[in-house]
């Protein structure tokens, strides 16, 4: 069964930002799709769906990877 996971990523302002937040996130063992609704100025909402439950630090580190800083999540089943 997929999950997807929601959160905010900050500091993201344009369409690189959103390819490099979806690069890193795309490489996480299971992730089967990652989709970014950005907000310039705000805090952009990222919804990850993944084979089985995401790791909070590996979803952090992810986004720290790509330059950006995540915000709290929650899971949708």
């Amino acid at each position: 069964m997929s999950q997807t996971t929601t959160f905010g990523v900050d500091g993201m302002t344009c369409g690189h930002c959103v390819h490099a937040v979806t690069t890193e996130l795309s490489d996480l063992p299971g992730v089967t799709d990652v989709a970014v609704d950005l907000v310039v100025g705000g805090s952009s909402t990222v919804s990850v769906t993944s084979e089985a439950p995401l790791a909070d630090d590996a979803v952090a580190a992810a986004v720290v990877e790509a330059g950006y800083a995540v915000t709290p999540r929650r899971s949708l089943l």
